[in-house]
């Protein structure tokens, strides 16, 4: 069944968030406040983990960087079209929007959470990848992987960052149902190369996501998602 991966990633999204708001009502607030360090640490080494998959080689026996100029051209141009257009302004207001609706408005970490768990859970390559699977042959593998790991993630977020991580679910589901839907026309474009620059450049952004969780507003991270695609349109040009 075409799309039952993005389902079934939704479904652990929200079950994990459940478990980690049910653990939450018994913590201490500094737990809460250690599991959100935990969980930052976490984001932190997954994003520095896939980046460097892609950022180190062994050369003749020596260990080198690739791909620093796609890295610092991605990233700065990336960052002045998010600037400009204010992603993160946008995708804040949706998380307002998103905590009326579900009657959460007088809870001042929901929309944070919401960002946070969202952007986590949709930058990466895997949700790209699997999703394009999904809508090309009914293969969830790859979805049920990542549905498996963010339930994992969303767990430790919830229980100390509160209900707006539970909603994340809403986002994820927009985004790789879109690209299920699309797959026929992203296939095509999603070469190795491809695939391999949103992995490198999507990974940074995961490991600044990590950065927000222990260090909150330091970082406008919504204003950095062009940076994907400007890593993929590079993969056709350089």
């Amino acid at each position: 069944m075409i799309g039952l991966g993005t389902a079934i990633n939704m479904a652990l999204i929200i079950g994990g968030s459940l478990l980690g708001l049910a653990f939450g009502r018994f913590m201490k607030e500094n737990l809460k406040q250690t599991l959100m360090v935990v969980s930052g640490i976490i984001v932190l080494l997954l994003g520095m983990s896939g980046a460097m998959q892609f950022m180190l080689v062994i050369v003749n026996g020596s260990l080198q960087t690739t791909g620093p100029l796609l890295m610092i051209i991605s990233m700065v141009v990336g960052a002045i079209i998010g600037e400009l257009i204010d992603l993160n302004r946008w995708i804040t207001v949706f998380g307002d929007w998103v905590k009326a609706r579900t009657g959460n408005t007088g809870d001042p970490t929901f929309t944070h959470a919401f960002i946070t768990a969202s952007l986590t859970f949709t930058v990466g390559a895997m949700g790209v990848l699997g999703s394009i699977q999904d809508g090309l042959t009914g293969d969830y593998q790859t979805l049920l992987l990542k549905g498996i790991l963010d339930g994992v993630i969303v767990m430790v977020m919830s229980s100390s960052m509160g209900k707006g991580a539970l909603f994340s679910f809403i986002p994820v589901g927009i985004t790789q149902w879109l690209i299920t839907a699309m797959a026929h026309v992203a296939a095509p474009l999603m070469t190795q190369t491809a695939i391999d620059n949103l992995s490198y450049v999507g990974s940074i952004l995961i490991f600044c996501v990590g950065v927000d969780l222990i260090w909150p507003g330091k970082i406008r991270i919504a204003n950095l998602l062009p940076a994907i695609f400007i890593a993929m349109g590079l993969t056709f040009l350089i």
